[in-house]
C-alpha cells in the first residue's frame, strides 16, 4: 500500500503558466506606457527569450530587458514593471478547481503529502502559503536546499528520507516527464503525469522499461486511483 504522494507545484497544482503570462503581459504594458520603445508583442517576445536563457527563477529579468533595449538598466521602469507583475500574479494566483478537495482527500486517507519542486525554497512556501494549500504538506522539499535538481534522483531520495518512506510505497505526481516522471521511475518510485499529454517516444521507452506510469487529464483523479 502507498504511504507517501508528492507533488510538483507549477502547472501541476496550479496555472503558473497561464497567470505568469497574463502577469508579464501586465508588467510590460505598465513599462511601454512609461517610456519602453516597443510594442506589446516586441517586449513579450525579448522577455521570453531572456527568461529562456536565464530561467525562470531568475529575479531579474526586467533589469535585463532594459539594459537590452537602452544600453543601462532603467530603475524606474524596472521597479514598475516588478511591481506590476507580482500584484497581477498574485492577484489571480488560485489552485487548480479540483486540487484542495484531492488533497483533502488524500489526507482522509491517511497518505502523508510532500512536495518535490525545482526552486527557491522560500519562493515555493511563497505559493503554498498564497494557493492557502501549504498545510496539507508534511515535507516540501526544493532543488534550492538539497543543491540537485529534478531529475537527478538524490532530490527523490532526500524527500523520501525526510518523509520516512520507501520509494516503492510512494509516488510523484507531475506534469513534466523528464522531471518529475522518469527522474522518480529512475528512484524507485511510482508516478502519474498530469496536465500534459505523452509523446510517442516516451510511451516507448515507458514500454520498454516497464516504467509504472499513468497519465491522467485532471488532479481530481487521484481520488479514484488513490
Amino acid at each position: 500500500m502507498l504511504k507517501a504522494v508528492f507533488f510538483d507545484i507549477d502547472d501541476t497544482l496550479y496555472d503558473t503558466s497561464g497567470f505568469a503570462k497574463l502577469a508579464r503581459k501586465a508588467a510590460l504594458n505598465v513599462m511601454i506606457d512609461a517610456g519602453l520603445p516597443l510594442t506589446q508583442d516586441e517586449a513579450y517576445k525579448l522577455l521570453r527569450e531572456i527568461i529562456a536563457e536565464k530561467g525562470s527563477n531568475y529575479d531579474k529579468h526586467f533589469n535585463v530587458l532594459t539594459k537590452t533595449v537602452f544600453g543601462e538598466e532603467k530603475p524606474l521602469l524596472i521597479a514598475l514593471g516588478m511591481i506590476t507583475y507580482h500584484n497581477v500574479k498574485f492577484a489571480l494566483l488560485r489552485p487548480f478547481p479540483n486540487t484542495t478537495s484531492t488533497l483533502i482527500h488524500l489526507k482522509s486517507r491517511g497518505y502523508r503529502l510532500g512536495v518535490i519542486s525545482n526552486g527557491i525554497t522560500i519562493k515555493q512556501w511563497e505559493k503554498l502559503i498564497r494557493l492557502g494549500i501549504h498545510h496539507f504538506f508534511d515535507e516540501v522539499v526544493t532543488s534550492d536546499e538539497v543543491g540537485f535538481e529534478k531529475p537527478n534522483i538524490r532530490i527523490f531520495e532526500e524527500a523520501l528520507r525526510r518523509m520516512g518512506c520507501k520509494p516503492e510505497r510512494s509516488i510523484m505526481v507531475g506534469n513534466k516527464f523528464n522531471e518529475d516522471i522518469l527522474g522518480a521511475t529512475n528512484a524507485g518510485m511510482s508516478a502519474i503525469l498530469v496536465n500534459s499529454e505523452l509523446t510517442d517516444e516516451e510511451r516507448d521507452l515507458i514500454e520498454k522499461r516497464g516504467l509504472d506510469v499513468t497519465v491522467i487529464d485532471d488532479i481530481s483523479e487521484l481520488k479514484e486511483i488513490l
